[in-house]
């Protein structure tokens, strides 16, 4: 499911050399399933969608990647991570990743989180801007053969302090 979403969400973003690529800077990170804080969302059978979030500092990627920061993070001072979020192409557009960002953003805002970070491929940008994330920063990642990704990191506040922010 997540090489189909990688395979074909990202083709009309990136060239083929590219979308190649980028599985060696994304993928699944298993700390999130040993955390208790990744989802899947099935339809029928079948897996549409899977995300998660995490308290440690590793802002994205896989098992393999080698940006990883095992560090825990201080609710009071940081952002959570958003973090493996992909959808199959089967069920792209149809509220799985609005659905599995909204229960990351609730579990990490019953954690104690009131912000929440993320790095996304330009293919879940739109989804991310729709739902209340601002851009931060637009970067490219070098992969371990060369290529350039382009990536973009995004932020939105959750829970209590946006409840604040919204006022009464």
């Amino acid at each position: 499911m997540i090489d189909a979403s990688i395979r074909e969400l990202l083709k009309p973003h990136l060239s083929t050399a590219q979308v190649e690529a980028s599985r060696e800077i994304m993928g699944l990170d298993t700390r999130l399933i040993v955390d208790g804080t990744y989802f899947l969302l099935e339809r029928g059978s079948r897996i549409a969608g899977c995300g998660g979030w995490s308290r440690h500092a590793t802002p994205f990627g896989g098992d393999h990647s080698s940006n990883r920061d095992d560090c825990l993070l201080d609710p009071g001072t940081d952002p959570a991570r958003i973090r493996a979020m992909y959808t199959h192409p089967d069920f792209a557009r149809r509220g799985v990743g609005r659905m599995i960002l909204s229960l990351c953003e609730a579990a990490a805002a019953e954690a104690g989180f009131s912000r929440v970070e993320l790095v996304a491929t330009l293919a879940g940008e739109r989804l991310y801007s729709g739902c209340g994330y601002e851009t931060l920063e637009r970067l490219v990642e070098i992969t371990a053969s060369g290529m350039s990704i382009p990536i973009v990191r995004m932020a939105k506040t959750i829970g209590v302090a946006r409840e604040k922010a919204a006022g009464p």
